[in-house]
């Protein structure tokens, strides 16, 4: 392992839960990092972004949490302070960024084609079983140090402040992934609409237009419409105020990309209706796992259309996402709070109650951690 003048501790610190009952009251813990492999880069982090996913996972909504000081967080910019013996692309000193994966196995076709995130051995950054780490239970990005395979540690571009590269990390690369994976680079001509415009929402919009689509925002009322024009959207749609308004784009979309974070309530049928024919609807918010889309087979017999979802994105389009947010000028709309015990709390119980707009982005670690 090569280190620099922060020498990697054998104990981090961050903010945790102990049980699900608690998921809006962390405390300050102390733990075991785990092994540093070959591959591994080692980050001192500076800033972490709040993801709904966040809070799925700390009050047990998806899965039961794997250990009793777990900390979330999966949105992290932070300085490389050591680097394993086999990493080939970063140094100590780079600023770089984590998302929601950490490592995977490096040889399965997944990893060797592209979608290593969706290899089968994948280690997400929290509450998730790393067998190449001793089956440690990983922790996440509210905390003093994180550490991922260099496969999954991303550099971020000198001109994009951390603040905002860190909601990039999840919520940027979940919409960029699959509007380039089925729309190009280039979507100049190509008709593609956004439902909800939220944490993941406002930033499609802003991608979609800077790939040069013709781009629709979809909501359930206009109270979110002028926004979503300044984002990006060229058309808005209200669907409970429209009740025309698939006649009016019937055989219209190229791509249809759900953000919202639930699901119930949304009609399926009606969008998939006003697809092309052999077109997509994607969907990549995430509900509690209760909630279900219902449809009829005929609907996508009627469209030939399709139903997807897609996962994260590989590190070439966590790359080329980067890349085109620095020359876009992509960025989320953020809140910045100085992390503690208290704002972690309060953040948490605002985004569950769905009070920011649209990003959370944790700061001042270097305060909070000794």
């Amino acid at each position: 392992m090569i280190q620099g003048k922060h020498q990697v501790p054998n104990k981090f610190q961050g903010f945790g839960v102990d049980k699900s009952e608690n998921w809006n009251k962390p405390k300050l813990v102390t733990y075991d990092r785990k092994p540093i492999n070959a591959h591994d880069v080692v980050l001192k982090n500076e800033v972490c972004g709040l993801c709904y996913s966040d809070i799925h996972t700390v009050n047990a909504s998806w899965a039961p949490l794997q250990r009793n000081d777990l900390v979330v967080g999966h949105e992290i910019i932070g300085e490389v302070i050591a680097v394993g013996d086999e990493v080939k692309e970063y140094k100590v000193g780079d600023r770089v960024g984590i998302g929601a994966c950490s490592s995977s196995c490096r040889s399965c076709n997944r990893c060797q084609t592209d979608n290593e995130q969706y290899c089968k051995q994948a280690s997400l950054t929290y509450n998730s079983k790393d067998v190449r780490s001793e089956n440690y239970i990983t922790q996440g990005g509210y905390s003093s140090h994180s550490i991922a395979d260099e496969q999954f540690v991303f550099p971020i571009p000198k001109d994009l402040p951390s603040v905002y590269a860190a909601p990039l990390m999840c919520a940027g690369i979940t919409v960029f992934s699959p509007l380039v994976r089925n729309l190009g680079v280039n979507a100049k001509g190509k008709n593609v609409g956004i439902i909800g415009i939220g944490g993941l929402g406002h930033l499609a919009l802003q991608f979609a237009n800077a790939m040069g689509a013709n781009v629709v925002a979809f909501s359930r009322s206009s109270s979110k419409k002028d926004q979503a024009l300044e984002l990006g959207a060229h058309e808005f749609i209200a669907t409970n105020e429209d009740k025309d308004w698939t006649t009016k784009y019937d055989d219209y979309f190229d791509l249809i990309l759900n953000c919202a974070s639930g699901v119930d309530g949304l009609n399926l049928e009606e969008y998939l209706s006003v697809l092309k024919v052999d077109k997509k609807f994607i969907s990549v918010g995430l509900p509690p796992v209760t909630e279900k889309f219902e449809v009829s087979p005929f609907t996508f017999l009627n469209q030939g259309a399709s139903f997807g979802s897609s996962m994260l994105g590989s590190k070439a389009e966590v790359n080329e996402m980067l890349n085109i947010s620095a020359k876009h000028n992509v960025k989320p709309m953020i809140e910045e709070i100085p992390i503690s015990e208290e704002n972690c709390a309060k953040a948490l119980d605002r985004c569950e109650a769905g009070d920011v707009r649209y990003r959370f982005v944790f700061t001042d670690f270097d305060k909070a951690f000794k």
